[in-house]
């Protein structure tokens, strides 16, 4: 049994889910999500209240695909409610970020300014050094906040490059150090 699938999600009075041609649409006040219902998952709709179940529950692909179409449903409905948002922080002398239309240009130390183009129906935002980034799909958000990091990842000596907010930099005591230690 997943534990995850079998608990039933409750839809907010503002938000509509209907399963059509293979099709999951869940709709919002932030917008609509859409997503590939995989046949051999059903999903019924009383009322508000959606449960989700698999024909054999024994089989342990049907029971992954119960739990992360769960997981799939909750997400959605969070994302055309309340959306989700990732940020990322700058650090290291010179590295600027600006917005340019709907894209991200990057200066993080490269020889050429580094153009990050947004994906569709995310939104971004710059302060100082801080890359706000929301959107209502979970997956496009955290799929451009680490495709942003990646141009530049954070190194471990001086902390310099492009890190999240919540992350914390193990930093490593360099040369100096292994003199000392001789």
């Amino acid at each position: 049994m997943s534990r995850i699938g079998k608990k039933v999600i409750n839809l907010p009075s503002n938000v509509t889910l209907t399963v059509a041609n293979g099709l999951i649409v869940v709709k919002g006040p932030k917008g609509e999500l859409q997503r590939v219902l995989d046949p051999r998952i059903t999903i019924k709709n009383d009322n508000g209240s959606v449960t989700v179940s698999v024909a054999n529950p024994e089989e342990k692909k049907e029971r992954s695909l119960w739990g992360t179409y769960g997981a799939h449903i909750r997400n959605m409905v969070i994302g055309v409610t309340e959306g989700y948002k990732k940020e990322l922080e700058i650090n290291g002398v010179g590295f600027k970020v600006a917005v340019q239309g709907k894209d991200l240009k990057l200066e993080v130390g490269f020889s050429h300014s580094v153009i990050y183009k947004m994906p569709a129906g995310l939104t971004v935002a710059v302060e100082k050094n801080h890359i706000k980034i929301e959107g209502i799909d979970k997956e496009k958000v955290g799929e451009a906040a680490a495709q942003i990091r990646k141009i530049k990842k954070p190194e471990p000596y001086k902390g310099k490059g492009i890190k999240y907010v919540t992350e914390v930099i193990r930093k490593k005591a360099g040369k100096s150090a292994a003199k000392s230690a001789a």
